[in-house]
């Protein structure tokens, strides 16, 4: 598929690659999705009202020893807002807000309002070597949020397997998993998920986060960030500012950087998309239309863009951390350090 981008007004002359009739066509379709999202999204967004919830408990930065009075605080929280989801009438938020706020849940923050954001721990974070933070892509919430940490959950059961597979007569290394739902996403079907603004609205608090692990954490300890599909741009757009090891780019649409160079981080930067991910399918366009950018470029799975490409397996989209998979052992083996084991497409 050609590469197409689009810089400026709308003027002449283009580039040849973009007076294709397939550059036409993509450039129509991409109108259309425009026009038929800013219509249909805020109708049906308007259809829903807003559940109350209370403000975020207010808590200083933690540090290893004070992640235990972090994690009750928030469970406590996340308690009051199921049952005032729940007086609202909203039992689908009240269920989610509840399972969140379980005696064995650990999470480092959460906000019930609006659509939620909410970050969670598993294993122990404060001795941790080697930590994941999942950072996921659009139409996640709290309404939505057991599909995102059931992926988090099966890292963290396949770290701890492969962690001891490998160690063989010595210790293996702790590790831990963060699934960091830190912003609000932007549905699929919208404005917002083929434009960057959601990503720049979040990248300052991934940055911040990062900073706040490091605190809990030590800088010896590991971090790779494993970005999906909308939540690639995210990363890329905080890439320059993250103390990480590793930057995983899954299923992504694109990053808005022509090349990992143009990411300007030290971190090992990877990419990987299943073989029915049907974001293959995404023109890698970039449009700057009506003073808004439009479509995120260079595609990572392109040699042009200089990532370590690995195999992801068969999967589609949402299967990047399905149990048993090449894409999740692959992971693994990165998040362990074991680069030399991962296996490429």
């Amino acid at each position: 598929m050609a590469e197409l981008r689009f810089r400026g007004r709308w003027r002449r002359p283009w580039r040849r690659e973009e007076e294709t009739p397939q550059g036409r066509r993509w450039v129509r379709a991409l109108l259309a999705v425009l026009v038929t999202a800013a219509v249909v999204v805020p109708l049906t967004a308007a259809t829903r009202p807003s559940i109350p919830a209370p403000a975020p408990a207010h808590l200083a930065t933690p540090t290893a020893a004070t992640l235990g009075k972090a994690y009750a605080a928030n469970r406590a929280n996340a308690a009051l807002a199921s049952r005032m989801a729940a007086a609202h009438g909203d039992r689908h938020r009240a269920a989610s807000d509840r399972a969140l706020a379980a005696p064995s849940r650990r999470l480092l923050t959460f906000d019930g309002r609006g659509s939620g954001r909410a970050v969670e721990v598993f294993g122990d974070l404060a001795h941790a070597e080697r930590v994941a933070v999942l950072v996921p892509g659009s139409d996640t919430s709290l309404d939505t949020y057991e599909r995102f940490r059931a992926g988090a959950a099966a890292l963290h059961d396949r770290l701890a397997l492969q962690a001891q597979a490998g160690a063989g007569a010595g210790a293996s290394p702790r590790t831990a998993v963060v699934a960091w739902l830190g912003y609000t996403t932007p549905g699929t079907i919208s404005t917002t998920a083929i434009t960057p603004s959601r990503a720049a609205e979040a990248a300052p608090d991934l940055r911040e986060f990062i900073g706040t692990l490091r605190a809990v954490t030590g800088p010896a300890s590991h971090v790779t960030v494993l970005c999906h599909s909308y939540g690639t741009v995210v990363c890329a757009r905080a890439a320059s500012g993250l103390d990480v090891t590793d930057l995983v780019l899954l299923g992504s649409p694109g990053t808005g950087a022509d090349s990992a160079a143009d990411l300007h981080t030290r971190a090992r930067v990877w990419a990987a998309r299943g073989a029915d991910d049907w974001v293959a399918d995404v023109p890698h366009v970039s449009a700057d239309l009506f003073g808004t950018t439009v479509g995120f470029g260079t595609d990572p799975m392109s040699p042009s863009f200089g990532a370590r490409v690995f195999a992801a397996g068969s999967g589609g989209h949402s299967d990047y951390f399905t149990p048993g998979s090449a894409s999740l052992a692959n992971l693994a083996r990165i998040v362990l350090g074991d680069t030399m084991e991962v296996t490429h497409a």
